[in-house]
């Protein structure tokens, strides 16, 4: 049962049970330790949890503080804001549909989904495959999985690959400017002829990885090997090219880093003996302190209690599942 700690250099339990964090504690019992922390609902209730909760509007949506109306529409910004606080609620305090906060944010998502079935408005009235596998993700992970809207959504993102088997933003493949296009009415379609983007596969195998329908599909496994070919390489898009991306990490999940492609490639079937995996997992390893924690550079989430011992946790958590 321990085979995960016995791959590593040092225990990293010591360190991440020093942590403040009531809903942290509860995760590392839950998933580390394997104990019961009681009921989920506790962290519901918990003071971090309210502040959240109580900044909701009336539509289901957070405010975005700030944003360029020459670029975007404030209610487009809000729909990002709203994308970033669901995956407050869900990562850090495991939300569910239960919750009315969670249904209102959800209704007021689903009012952004198009026919074609993609999630439209943070890139304007263009195409944005990364944002809505994000959003998909987080909503399947609060009981959404057989809602028709996800259906729709996964179903779009599948029609979106380029003929590689992978995702690209398609601003991109126009090489088009993004304020030149962003308040465009005319969509722009993906030049599929291009090749795929890491950072964008990585993003939207995180929907089908979480969802228990597609994580085994062929399609997506093919799009989990164009993923992994790339690991430790740059991007082939200027969006977040360099090599360094990849070892420069956010919580909850944002871009595709080292950690996030690890989590998705879990769920859809990769072993820790595939080599590129067991690289991964050998960066990490070589670079744990003798404190069992980790001091890697975190990009977003610094107004999370205790953000680094969350950050140590998943790192923890993934040699678990790879090597239980």
């Amino acid at each position: 049962m321990n085979r995960w700690k016995e791959y590593l250099n040092f225990d990293p339990i010591p360190f991440l049970e020093s942590t403040k964090s009531s809903a942290l504690h509860y995760f590392i019992e839950k998933d580390l330790l394997e104990v019961n922390p009681g009921p989920l609902k506790t962290l519901w209730e918990s003071e971090h949890a309210y502040k959240i909760i109580k900044k909701q509007q009336e539509d289901g949506s957070w405010k975005y503080p700030g944003g360029k109306k020459d670029i975007r529409s404030p209610e487009n910004y809000n729909l990002l804001e709203t994308y970033r606080q669901l995956g407050f609620l869900t990562e850090l305090f495991g939300f569910n549909k239960s919750h009315s906060s969670i249904q209102n944010a959800a209704n007021y998502i689903f009012s952004f989904q198009t026919e074609e079935g993609d999630i439209r408005g943070i890139y304007g009235n263009q195409y944005s495959p990364n944002y809505t596998a994000a959003i998909l993700e987080l909503l399947i992970k609060t009981g959404y999985q057989e809602d028709h809207h996800i259906e729709n959504g996964l179903q779009w993102l599948l029609s979106m690959r380029q003929n590689d088997g992978g995702w690209a933003v398609p601003i991109r493949t126009n090489n088009a400017k993004y304020k030149d296009v962003v308040n465009s009415k005319k969509v722009l379609q993906p030049n599929r002829t291009k090749p795929f983007s890491y950072m964008i596969t990585g993003v939207v195998l995180r929907a089908f990885a979480a969802h228990s329908k597609y994580q085994n599909k062929s399609s997506v496994i093919s799009a989990g090997k164009l993923l992994l070919s790339k690991f430790f390489e740059s991007d082939n898009y200027p969006d977040r090219r360099d090599i360094s991306y990849w070892t420069k990490f956010t919580f909850p999940f944002w871009f595709t880093d080292l950690l996030s492609a690890l989590d998705s490639l879990y769920f859809i079937g990769f072993k820790n003996s595939h080599p590129q995996i067991l690289k991964a997992l050998d960066w990490f390893k070589n670079y744990q302190l003798e404190d069992g924690s980790w001091d890697l550079k975190l990009l977003k989430g610094a107004k999370i209690e205790d953000y680094k011992q969350w950050f140590n946790f998943l790192i923890s958590r993934t040699f678990k599942r790879y090597f239980e």
